[in-house]
């Protein structure tokens, strides 16, 4: 399986350099509200790299069965198919599926790389996992 992974998890330093990348990338704007990487905080206040795990639950609930997993392991938003209801971003446990009100469709990650190549920490890698 395709993912995004936070290999060097410690040295995230919250520039938000990936969530701009990320934003620019698929909505021509940098806006971390519409990234599908986000950057949070643990307890202790440091940084927390939250990036999709792949998990599926969006696709469970996509009553327009525009959410599909590839060859590869990651699941895609079929914009052809997606009403913009919104229900994948409800249901995502981690808070990353976006619906942007300014978007007809929804979004997710991808595994793209476009995220850990802006990382100037090298915190982000995009890996195939078992």
């Amino acid at each position: 399986m395709k993912k995004l992974v936070a290999v060097r998890k410690d040295d995230c330093m919250a520039c938000y350099q990936c969530m701009h990348a990320c934003s620019a990338a698929y909505y021509k704007r940098e806006d971390v509200t519409v990234s599908a990487i986000q950057i949070g905080a643990k307890k202790d206040g440091s940084p927390k790299v939250l990036a999709c795990p792949q998990c599926g639950k969006c696709a469970e609930v996509c009553e327009a069965g525009a959410i599909k997993q590839n060859a590869k392991g990651v699941y895609m938003v079929n914009k052809k198919l997606c009403t913009g209801c919104g229900k994948c971003a409800e249901a995502c446990p981690f808070g990353l599926m976006v619906k942007d009100e300014e978007a007809p469709t929804a979004s997710k990650c991808i595994a793209c790389g476009i995220c850990a190549k802006a990382c100037p920490m090298n915190v982000l890698e995009i890996k195939e996992e078992a």
